[in-house]
């Protein structure tokens, strides 16, 4: 369910970042129940893991080699999975421990902002936009 149902939601690479963490910030307060279900029961494990594989997806080896520089599969390998674990852990514990209404929003800047210190001083394609969200 999760990646037929998100993956089209957020697999647009050519979208904006912005509107791809919006979008699944936004399916996961719609679903809120059944992720906090899922995120907290016995398959809390392998739910994670699924979330984990499916975010890991949308980001590429070239993405990171072009923020970071050469870096050799192993290492961009690693860090995609650091990025990915990371982000989890925050939508996770938005989704469990945020009072309702959840905020898309606030979720999606928050995020945003975590991308932007990560890749400060590496690139300037993710450069705030003239609306102030990052690209």
């Amino acid at each position: 369910m999760v990646e037929r149902e998100l993956l089209p939601e957020v697999g647009d690479v050519g979208a904006p970042r912005r509107t791809r963490i919006l979008a699944m910030a936004r399916h996961h307060a719609r679903h809120r129940p059944f992720y906090r279900a899922m995120l907290t029961g016995s398959c809390a494990f392998p739910m994670t893991r699924a979330l984990n594989r499916l975010f890991g997806s949308l980001i590429t080896m070239e993405g990171l080699r072009e923020v970071f520089g050469d870096l050799d599969e192993a290492t961009a390998q690693d860090l995609a999975a650091l990025i990915t674990g990371g982000s989890g852990t925050i939508v996770h514990d938005w989704l469990i421990d945020a009072d309702d209404p959840l905020d898309p929003e606030e979720l999606a800047d928050r995020l945003l902002r975590l991308s932007a210190v990560l890749t400060r001083g590496h690139t300037t394609s993710l450069a705030p936009t003239p609306g102030g969200h990052p690209r």
